[in-house]
């Protein structure tokens, strides 16, 4: 049976920079099982060393929170959908952790802020952002 797991955009660079995947599988675990086999590095965002699933990531099925099913023994049907949905928290970022690719794509946004506000030449009021007033 076909199941889709929706992979979460800041988990994508762990696998191959796909949104989602097709697995055949009976249950949520087995999906994140076949899911975590594609994709090695992804694993260790979803899994602790213990083989549990993450307390900060949430798994639906169909919309359906698993955490009130049967968790990852939740049972799966052909077409269902899997969504892990990460939970996000702050904290101090290290830069010394974070990928080439992440760093040049937060460079190249940093850039075209600068670019947008070197076009306004100055400070510029929410209401002459929105409307085009001066």
């Amino acid at each position: 049976m076909s199941v889709k797991v929706i992979i979460p955009t800041p988990l994508r660079v762990f696998a191959g920079k796909q949104d989602s995947a097709d697995v055949s599988a009976k249950t949520v675990g087995e999906a994140l099982g076949q899911l975590t086999g594609q994709f090695g590095e992804l694993r260790k965002h979803l899994f602790t060393e213990e083989g549990k699933l993450r307390s900060f990531v949430n798994v639906y099925v169909n919309d359906e929170d698993i955490r009130y099913l049967k968790k990852e023994d939740t049972p799966t049907k052909d077409g269902d959908t899997i969504s892990i949905v990460p939970s996000i928290a702050g904290g101090r970022f290290s830069a010394a952790r974070d990928s080439a690719e992440n760093q040049q794509a937060r460079n190249e946004t940093i850039l075209q802020k600068r670019e947008i506000a070197n076009v306004y030449q100055g400070p510029v009021s929410s209401a002459s952002a929105c409307y085009g007033k001066t």
